[in-house]
């Protein structure tokens, strides 16, 4: 939608300034947002963690009972169909709510978060400790063995463009998820007990240099592939490979592993657009962005950086360059004034709560890289309590132009939120 369009009047999203250009905004007082994390915390708790997804519509024992799950695009339209839907059909497909690897990796960090915002409070560290524990303990639970190492996949089967995975297919983004939330659970708990979170990291990194297939690979570059199944040139599916490789290598010592980072971190870098955007990938139906994909580049690609200057050498300085345009166009082109997370640069609809949590996310990871950063990541949380949270204690799907979807997703909206309260929380105890 044009700004100048007849819809784009006085209290629509499109006729609210760049944020860059105004700070108005309604943010709830931290405790709000304590409460806020304590409803959600709970809600998700009792519900052991598991829930529906806007991609498991294949897992509907109605559709596998019938021939069209051997149809690409029988399973196409009917994934498309659940996610695009503003009522959850998943209840009438006979759609079981399941537990997500990358869920779980995800409500891990928001326990490793407030614990490590709990400073020296015994009551506050023991009783965050053993939730992220207890969290750890089933994501290593969890894991799937392959060729080379352990990975982690996805609780339903995924049909798209490119390529099929079947259920249970080790994917590099939960994999690079999971790595993420043991790394800082051996950081979090302390040599005596990291072994564990260390040998499954370490594992993980196995299955991303010798299972995943590569693409653009030199002494310079490498781009990993989304599963071994694929040859697919994804952007920040790589580049979270590189973001683990780097982790694991800082914290165990091996320069091989943060070499093999640095030359995915490369290859990303070099292939960002002159406006300081980055594509979702290589191919030519790959050209669009979007809010939440660019948030994992710009979050990886800071932690990968500030771990592998040495390993990036002359081009440190470049990666850190692509760093800040690529905050700047994704700062000015994805965000209203409120902190509205647009879902798309050119339109203000959807905005949904995976986009919200996953800019807080970044926000707080690219605070001492923007002065700005920790001021959008509060006004994308505000945004997110007043527009989707629902005081029963979960967080809405999506704000469209219709109205808001009120499917309460496990992973996609509860546990994004969970890590981007915790996180922002974290940073402000630090203040």
């Amino acid at each position: 939608m044009s700004k100048n369009s007849p819809e784009a009047g006085v209290g629509s999203p499109e006729s609210k300034a760049n944020p860059s250009l105004t700070l108005d905004s309604r943010l709830p007082t931290p405790d709000y947002f304590l409460s806020v994390y304590e409803r959600l915390a709970a809600w998700c708790r009792g519900r052991g963690y598991a829930g529906h997804d806007p991609f498991d519509a294949l897992n509907s024992r109605l559709f596998r009972a019938t021939p069209l799950g051997r149809s690409r695009l029988a399973r196409l339209v009917w994934t498309q169909a659940f996610k695009r839907s503003p009522v959850n059909l998943r209840r009438l497909a006979l759609v079981p709510e399941g537990r997500n690897a990358k869920g779980t990796a995800l409500f891990a960090l928001a326990a490793l978060a407030r614990l490590r915002a709990s400073g020296h409070g015994a009551r506050g560290r023991e009783e965050f400790g053993r939730e992220a524990r207890a969290l750890l303990d089933d994501l290593l639970a969890a894991r799937i063995a392959t060729r080379s190492g352990a990975a982690w996949g996805y609780n339903f089967d995924w049909q798209g463009r490119a390529f099929f995975a079947p259920r249970g297919t080790p994917t590099v983004v939960p994999t690079a998820f999971a790595a993420r939330a043991l790394v800082e659970a051996a950081h979090a708990f302390g040599a005596g007990d990291a072994a564990p979170y260390l040998d499954a990291a370490r594992g993980a990194c196995e299955f991303i240099l010798r299972d995943l297939n590569r693409s653009e690979e030199s002494d310079e570059e490498v781009c990993f592939s989304y599963t071994p199944l694929d040859r697919t040139r994804v952007f920040n599916a790589s580049l979270l490979a590189g973001e683990a490789l780097a982790a694991v290598g800082a914290l165990a010592g091996e320069r091989e592993l943060k070499e093999a980072a640095a030359r995915a971190a490369r290859y990303v870098v070099r292939r960002q657009r002159a406006d300081g955007s980055w594509a979702y990938g290589a191919d030519s139906y790959q050209s669009w962005a979007d809010n939440f994909h660019t948030a994992f580049v710009l979050t990886s690609l800071a932690r990968a950086v500030g771990v592998c200057e040495a390993e990036l050498g002359a081009e440190a300085a470049a990666a850190r360059a692509a760093v800040a345009r690529g905050y700047a166009f994704w700062r000015d082109s994805f965000f209203l004034a409120d902190g509205w997370p647009k879902y798309y640069h050119s339109s203000a609809y959807p905005a949904d709560a995976h986009s919200a949590g996953a800019a807080v996310v970044a926000c707080a990871e690219l605070r001492g890289w923007q002065p700005d950063a920790l001021e959008l990541g509060r006004r994308v949380a505000g945004w997110a309590v007043r527009e989707l949270f629902d005081e029963r204690g979960f967080f809405y799907y999506q704000r469209r132009r219709t109205g808001r979807v009120r499917t309460p997703y496990m992973r996609w909206s509860q546990a994004w939120m969970a890590y981007a309260l915790a996180r922002m929380m974290e940073v402000d105890s630090r203040q």
